[in-house]
Parts: structure tokens; sequence; C-alpha cells
């Protein structure tokens, strides 16, 4: 494969994998009272990481466990990304009717991350499978998933600022609309594989 070719597909290949981390990070920005680039960064950072491994993997791992992932990753985003949208809209409305004015500062939190990143990016093991279907050597796979990281690192922190300019919009009700984001990916991605074969 030439490195043009290699350079255009991986390119459009890394914007696409990295819309759901995209949405994602639009969530985690609607609930921070104020962003530390360094916080952002390490989100972006655990998205631009996971959807760069993945296909690492699924290159390395081959069909059958590609077939056994595929069979059950739309579970896991469900119940990855529904628990923590789900938690994120029962502490907003809790607070709503509590009537709590202050703005609740974003906890950080290693799991919740980890669980994000796992869900927004299990998809991309297919990827490194189709990689090998492609015959693609494995520079042209690592330049490739290097492309992809970077990418979705980069849409990732554009993301965080979006949201933490919605949040301001939105006030108190942020919480609230990033649970609903986070819940309503899940549901998407578990409608896709199930009933359109995605």
């Amino acid at each position: 494969m030439d490195i043009l070719t290699l350079l255009i597909q991986s390119v459009l290949l890394a914007v696409g994998l990295a819309m759901d981390a995209f949405a994602v990070s639009i969530s985690d920005g609607l609930t921070m009272k104020k962003i530390i680039f360094r916080q952002a960064a390490a989100i972006a950072g655990a998205f631009g990481i996971f959807q760069a491994l993945m296909p690492l993997l699924g290159y390395f791992l081959g069909s059958s466990f590609a077939d056994f992932i595929s069979r059950w990753d739309h579970y896991i985003a469900l119940i990855f990304l529904g628990f923590i949208g789900g938690k994120m809209i029962y502490e907003g409305i809790r607070e709503l009717r509590q009537g709590k004015k202050e703005e609740k500062e974003y906890k950080f939190s290693f799991l919740s991350l980890l669980m994000q990143a796992i869900a927004t990016s299990i998809d991309a093991l297919v990827v490194g499978v189709s990689f090998v279907a492609m015959k693609m050597t494995i520079t042209d796979m690592l330049i490739a998933v290097a492309i992809i990281g970077i990418i979705t690192f980069g849409v990732s922190l554009v993301g965080i600022f979006m949201g933490k300019r919605f949040g301001e919009l939105l006030g108190s009700k942020a919480e609230i609309a990033g649970g609903i984001i986070l819940a309503g990916i899940g549901i998407k991605v578990f409608i896709e594989h199930m009933f359109f074969g995605g």
C-alpha cells in the first residue's frame, strides 16, 4: 500500500472511529466546573490510547477473537455507558430537586474513564482484523493505529472544550445532559448492532 493511500484511509477510518469518543468527551466537558488542561489531556489521552490499542489487539489476536468480541461489544457499551449516564442523570435530578445552587465540581474517576474508553473503542477490535484481511504490513498497521490514536486524542480534546462551553449555557442541568448523551450512545451502539448489523 502506498503511503498516500495509507494516510488517507487511516485518517478517514480514525475520524469514523473517534465519533463516539467525541460525543463522550462532550459529555465529560459538560460536567466540568472548570477545565484543568492536564485533566482534559488525560481524558483525551485515554480515549486515544484505547482507540489505537484495540485495532492492534484485533490485528494480532485474529478473526476468531474478533467474532467473539463482536457478539458482546454492544452489551458492554450499553452496560458501561448506560450505568455511568444513568448515575449522572440520577445525581443531576436529585440536585435539582434539592435546590442546590452551587455548581458541582467534576470528579475525575479512573474507573469511570476506563469504562468510557473501553465502551467507545471496543468495536475497533474488528478494524484490526480488517487490517489482516487488507494484507497490511506491521509497519503500515502501526502507522494506521498511530493516526487513529492521535486523531481520537485531538477530537476528544475538542469535545471536552465544546462540552464545557455547552455546560456553561446549561448551568445546573449540564450533568443531566451529559448523562443523557452517555446513555444515548450506549443505546445507539446496541440498536445499531442488534437491528442493523453494525
